[in-house]
């Protein structure tokens, strides 16, 4: 009755005639939605599926579960949810939309944007930029904070809760031998009961809330100009009441097995910087593994329905799982600071850096611009007068970095300090933020010729850097000198400064692949395909540093 009724349901969208158009409907499926497209709308129905996770299998639970989605999503993504349709069959056995005879099912409609403003659409286009996915950080951090703040059991049970779910989701599909599936959800167990006690923590704080529960890049479009979260997570209260760094680690392992390390490090970056959740920073790799198992086993149940897809299928479902055992690896925290006058380009040799430092998705970046500007409650943007670079107030700044550089290091997490660090003390206190813990430091001291020092930062426009020409002049003037940290050329290209801090171990002047920084999959020589990899991120030596 239920595979009758849908497959009636779906000719019916199909046809252009029942939305009194002419011309093609164009048809996108989901393991769970069957999407219609024709002129100016789009139209979603819900599959005739139970899973371990969502039920849809009546017209009942289908129409509530399209009305409670119109609902929760209205809220992220304004003027794009127009209402919901009810297919209903007629005396004469045909189907219309909101008739008087008996409901068969029900559809979603919603205004028709460009497909090419899909973020995943855009990433494979090559489209993302550290512009836009630093404004997609900031509208998350927004949602997050507007979010309802859910109590409802122990962080580390709810955790626990979505093991589960990914574990009956694995059950149901033969894609993995059962040998390693049950090697593979040890390896999660044994991750959460490290974790478990942080995980309780942040319940406690509140940063368990009623989430969008699937935050991946093709639920983020384009709408009207500005970044949009769409087809939350509406079928499963379980699924979306989640710790916010969980609900975020969905996009950074997008953007992660998509190829673009670098964008969901910047990403991380951002969001943190805005949110102010530096405790939660260790938590992301394993939240990151739990995503891709979500991923992987979606997927293999999608080969399960017989698709003719299936070989591709597989391989992804593949690629997924191995992703996960990645992100459960455990790397040992390190600390890497990157210092140099202005324009000498810290900053974006940081940000190339991080996201190949320590763990998934790489390093949290401490930046003495954005504290100085968060010091003084503006945005990172903003230009600060000179009052506030006075000497006490950088010295506030230099022994933030190192107190959050210190808390994150003892939490298991790798950081990557970006600052002038032209004053001795300075780079003795960054130092000994790893040494005093035993963890891995390395310095580096950024050379660039002073002309070329001024060129950039005459030219430079926009971000979080106040520096002048009158800055950088007394900067000169100080004639700071750098006894232990390892000078790196930075006249160069940005993929040449990174290949060659790649090569140098901690206390070691020569290139040693061996101890390089950038590790596991990202360790990797300065090759061609590297600086293509930058470029593709967005990430512009001339501009950014």
């Amino acid at each position: 009755m239920i595979v009758d009724d849908q497959q009636s349901v779906t000719a019916f969208l199909l046809d252009s005639a029942s939305y009194g158009a002419t011309g093609p409907v164009e048809a996108i499926e989901t393991h769970i939605s069957r999407i219609f497209l024709t002129g100016e709308r789009a139209y979603k129905m819900k599959r005739a599926v139970k899973l371990p996770y969502v039920d849809f299998s009546t017209p009942a639970l289908r129409l509530a579960a399209c009305e409670k989605e119109v609902e929760l999503n209205s809220k992220t993504a304004p003027g794009l949810y127009l209402g919901v349709r009810r297919v209903t069959r007629e005396a004469d056995g045909k189907l219309t939309f909101d008739g008087t005879g008996q409901m068969v099912d029900a559809a979603i409609e919603m205004v028709r944007f460009d497909q090419s403003r899909l973020l995943d659409r855009m990433a494979t286009a090559g489209d993302l930029t550290p512009a836009l996915m630093t404004a997609v950080a900031r509208m998350i951090v927004g949602y997050h904070r507007a979010a309802p703040t859910i109590h409802n059991g122990s962080g580390s049970s709810n955790m626990a809760g979505v093991l589960d779910i990914n574990e009956a989701g694995f059950a149901t599909s033969h894609v993995f031998a059962k040998a390693e599936v049950t090697s593979f959800a040890e390896a999660f167990r044994t991750a959460l009961a490290r974790y478990s006690e942080l995980l309780d923590r942040r319940e406690a704080a509140g940063k368990i809330r009623r989430c969008h529960g699937d935050l991946h890049l093709r639920n983020i479009c384009l709408f009207d100009g500005d970044p949009r979260l769409f087809d939350c997570i509406e079928f499963n209260d379980q699924i979306a009441s989640i710790d916010v760094l969980y609900d975020l680690a969905f996009l950074l392992m997008d953007l992660w097995h998509r190829g673009f390390p670098e964008l969901a490090n910047l990403v991380m970056n951002r969001y943190l910087d805005e949110a102010d959740d530096e405790d939660g920073f260790v938590l992301l790799p394993f939240f990151m593994a739990v995503r891709a198992a979500v991923r992987a086993h979606v997927t293999a149940t999608q080969v399960e329905e017989g698709s003719t897809d299936s070989d591709k299928l597989i391989a992804e479902a593949r690629s997924y799982f191995e992703l996960a055992r990645t992100f459960l690896q455990q790397t040992p925290p390190r600390l890497v600071a990157i210092g140099g006058l202005s324009g000498s380009g810290k900053t974006t040799v940081a940000e190339a850096l991080a996201a190949h430092v320590g763990a998934p998705p790489g390093a949290r970046i401490v930046e003495s611009d954005r504290i100085r500007k968060a010091m003084h409650g503006v945005p990172a943007e903003t230009r600060l007068p000179d009052r506030a670079y006075r000497p006490e107030v950088s010295d506030r700044v230099y022994h933030e970095m190192a107190w959050r550089a210190g808390l994150i290091l003892s939490e298991g997490g790798s950081v990557v300090a970006d600052a002038v660090f032209d004053r001795p003390a300075d780079r003795e206190r960054i130092e000994k933020a790893a040494r005093s813990r035993a963890i891995r430091f390395s310095g580096f001291w950024l050379e660039a010729d002073p002309l070329v020092l001024w060129q950039r930062v005459s030219d430079r426009k926009g971000g979080p850097s106040d520096a002048t020409i009158d800055i950088l002049s007394r900067q000169l003037q100080r004639n700071a000198t750098q006894s232990s940290w390892q000078k790196i050329n930075a006249d160069r290209k940005l993929a040449d400064t990174v290949a060659e801090l790649s090569g140098f171990s901690e206390g070691d002047t020569s290139k040693a692949p061996a101890h390089s920084l950038l590790t596991g999959a990202a360790e990797r020589s300065a090759s061609t395909e590297f600086e293509s990899c930058l470029d593709k991120a967005g990430f512009n030596w001339m501009t950014l540093y």
